[in-house]
């Protein structure tokens, strides 16, 4: 649209509220915490153009003060930029962010396309050339614990393991403790796999938190015995090692997911072609947004390579929906006795990220209204903000 024009941004900082979850103090960690209720922040972007367009997106994930910063600062660089060269914004703000990260470009480019859906009245997968309007997904952990009923024992992994399967779903994918003990997460790899190896496809996030490629080595020996679909961020690499997950992608047969901590399209792609990892790994919310990720996903389809979809939300199911070499939709971070956190309480009646948002299939459903496709309850942010920014 000619002098089409970005005139606003507004960035507003919220809070939620989440009944037996905790955010640490800088909002980066959280954990199950019983019998509590805490507040929780998130923050919520909206682009406006000069032909009425609003495009909007909020985060479900925490974080929320360091990535707000961030896509604060990178909006200034937008006003009077037209919002559908999106191409030409990724590559404008990856410039930018050269000295400092890219954490801020993914809720921009995601609110970007949010505006292009509604101005072509299309969801975003029918933009992006996609078609797929149903995902099988898989239930994905919290972090264990040490509370009393919660994810604190091997066995209680193995029961939620059980209670999932029985709920319909295909996969199911462990986050140990933080400790990085070996005995401990063997144990629950093993009773895991006892329960329903077979019946499931079963993943391990280990989340780098094993202390040397030899523990690596070591866990990654019971992940082949009982046949996993992949084992992911195996050690204190941070992830991004592509030596030390070649070396561990040589030693075992259960295939190697790394890249969720790479920020770029061109290191991911580096680390699929020297054999590093078995998958790539793609993140709206991280790697530059749906504009960032789907190269990456086309990338990996040049190289023949499956491109796994990271964490659950609107913009990971529009993505995922226009993936061809993508499996399982990520439904996280599951407890058995607390909802999903990343699960906004500010989503309309026919989204969430529950555990209960899969079919008897297990399946999720691609939104398929305008953009993202869902509504968000802006009494409800505007009720509970902290502060406002505009930019004009």
């Amino acid at each position: 649209m000619k002098n089409l024009q970005i005139n606003k941004i507004k960035l507003t900082l919220f809070e939620i509220e989440l009944e037996d979850v905790t955010e640490d103090k800088g909002g980066i960690g959280i954990k199950y915490s019983p019998n509590t209720i805490n507040r929780h922040k998130r923050f919520a972007i909206q682009i406006y153009d000069n032909k009425g367009h609003i495009g909007e997106y909020v985060p479900p994930r925490g974080r929320a003060k360091v990535i707000i910063a961030a896509s604060e600062a990178l909006s200034h660089y937008l006003i009077g930029v037209n919002p559908l060269d999106r191409n030409g914004i990724y590559r404008k703000l990856r410039g930018l962010c050269k000295h400092i990260g890219e954490v801020g470009i993914g809720a921009i480019d995601i609110a970007l396309w949010d505006l292009a859906g509604k101005k072509h009245n299309s969801p975003i997968y029918e933009l992006l050339g996609g078609k797929r309007k149903i995902l099988p997904a898989y239930a994905s952990t919290m972090n264990g614990d040490n509370e009393k009923n919660g994810l604190s024992s091997a066995e209680a992994y193995a029961d939620f393991a059980q209670h999932c399967l029985e709920l319909g779903y295909k996969g199911y994918k462990m986050h140990g403790w933080s400790t990085g003990n070996v005995k401990d997460e063997i144990e629950m790899l093993k009773a895991v796999g006892d329960r329903v190896a077979g019946k499931m496809k079963i993943m391990y996030d280990a989340a780098c938190h094993l202390n040397t490629l030899s523990d690596a080595l070591e866990v990654g020996r019971v992940c082949d015995e009982y046949g996993f679909y992949w084992y992911e961020d195996p050690y204190k690499d941070g992830g991004v090692s592509i030596n030390g997950n070649q070396v561990l992608a040589q030693k075992l047969s259960t295939p190697i997911l790394v890249g969720e901590h790479v920020r770029n399209l061109e290191t991911s792609v580096d680390m699929l072609v020297n054999g590093s990892s078995f998958f790539s790994r793609a993140d709206p919310d991280y790697d530059g947004g749906i504009t960032g990720s789907y190269k990456l996903v086309l990338a990996s389809e040049g190289l023949g390579i499956d491109c796994e979809i990271h964490s659950c939300g609107p913009p990971m199911r529009h993505l995922m929906a226009a993936s061809r070499n993508s499996n399982f939709y990520e439904v996280n971070l599951l407890h058995p006795k607390c909802n999903n956190p990343w699960s906004l309480p500010i989503y309309d009646q026919n989204y969430n990220d529950l555990i209960n948002c899969i079919d008897n299939s297990g399946n999720v459903v691609v939104p398929n209204g305008p953009g993202l496709g869902v509504d968000y309850d802006w009494d409800y942010i505007k009720k509970n903000k902290l502060h406002t920014v505009e930019i004009f």
